[in-house]
């Protein structure tokens, strides 16, 4: 009886031992994406619209090569200027698609108040190209 006994511990320790020990060694050493900042070329959308109305810009954008692919758009500040900015994203892996094709996105726009606004995408390191809208 003891054998027994002392054979099923055996057992269960020699069975912990190797699910313990099995790792999840994997073979996928790949960096993550890098992401970078890329420069907008035009915007084109609606000159006015109304209150609580959601307005659509398609957004052109050049990226470095042609794996790169949108990220998001993000808030940026050149100067005192506030605007914002498209965010691609590169594979960590070689692109062999050097050459790229100009890249488009959208962006939604609404006012709760009527006014005068500018949608500013950076253009270079130091301007904006500006879309104005008005809301009625």
């Amino acid at each position: 009886m003891k054998s027994s006994r002392l054979k099923s511990v055996l057992v269960v320790l020699f069975l912990s031992i190797g699910f313990v020990s099995c790792s999840s060694d994997d073979d996928n050493n790949t960096p993550a994406p890098t992401t970078k900042a890329a420069l907008v070329t035009e915007i084109k959308g609606p000159a006015t619209g109304k209150v609580n109305d959601e307005l659509s810009y398609d957004v052109t954008y050049v990226v470095d090569n042609a794996c790169a692919e949108f990220d998001k758009i993000s808030e940026v500040t050149i100067g005192s200027e506030k605007g914002l900015q498209v965010i691609a994203k590169y594979p960590s892996e070689v692109c062999t698609q050097q050459v790229p094709d100009s890249k488009k996105t959208v962006y939604k726009f609404s006012s709760k108040v009527k006014g005068t606004f500018e949608i500013k995408f950076k253009k270079s390191e130091t301007e904006f190209l500006t879309q104005k809208v008005v809301i009625e």
